[in-house]
């Protein structure tokens, strides 16, 4: 079995002395994992860094077996980013998000053009609302391909579609002002740019977007189990202490 393909580096654990098991999210198969033999040596190490944008050549027995990997250095936004810190802890969250919840060897090319596309404005001059209303959208995207999408568009008690400020977050729906106020403590803010112009005003609004997504990243895709995005915390705490 052989096949080929481009993708983005989602993280990479070493196997053995010195070779790396690499994870990535590829443009045609999903994620998929494959053995690089040397890959934790001097020479192929600074080529596998997580968020890099690689070829990949995957040989092996079976599908469903570990095949080795080589691949060749398309692109490597990590290294454009050391002085860039918020744009770094962008990368490193988006990556963390994609190897925790996509299921190996299923197709989801909209999560990889949209992290593409993400990848895109991280090397622009950093502006911390700009980075975080893309990465929030781009969450958005990734919960709405896996199944677990929010609906913004209407209120879910009363059907109006203005002077919506809540979600549900049982259901995931917008709700009003007027009927979530007697449950103001239980819902969770809705951020105008998810319901507008798509770019938060405020670095408040970006928080409050960070939140939201991953109030539904941890207790809907990761069925409950938290702490398992250190990397998305960070992002977050990163943001929050810019307010």
């Amino acid at each position: 079995m052989e096949w080929h393909d481009r993708g983005y580096i989602l993280a990479t654990r070493k196997h053995g002395e010195s070779a790396l098991i690499v994870s990535a999210l590829t443009e045609n198969r999903g994620r998929q994992a494959g053995l690089v033999r040397g890959g934790a040596g001097r020479r192929k190490r600074g080529g596998l860094q997580v968020g890099n944008l690689v070829t990949l050549d995957w040989r092996g027995r079976l599908p469903e077996h570990l095949g080795t990997l080589t691949t060749e250095v398309l692109e490597a936004p990590a290294a454009a980013l050391l002085d860039r810190p918020l744009g770094l802890a962008v990368l490193t969250a988006a990556c963390a998000v994609a190897e925790a919840l996509l299921p190996e060897g299923e197709e989801h090319p909209a999560i990889y053009h949209g992290l593409a596309g993400l990848m895109a404005v991280l090397d622009e001059p950093e502006q911390g609302v700009l980075l975080g209303s893309a990465y929030v959208q781009w969450e958005m995207g990734v919960l709405g391909e896996l199944g677990f999408g929010l609906d913004l568009t209407a209120c879910a008690a009363t059907g109006e579609t203005e002077n919506l400020t809540y979600v549900s977050p049982k259901s995931g729906r917008a709700v009003s002002t007027a009927a979530g106020r007697p449950y103001h403590d239980r819902m969770l803010p809705l951020p105008p740019f998810l319901r507008g112009p798509g770019v938060a005003e405020t670095t408040e609004e970006a928080v409050a977007g960070l939140k939201l997504t991953g109030f539904f990243l941890e207790n809907h895709a990761l069925e409950g189990r938290p702490g398992r995005l250190p990397a998305r915390q960070r992002l977050t705490d990163r943001f929050a202490a810019k307010k």
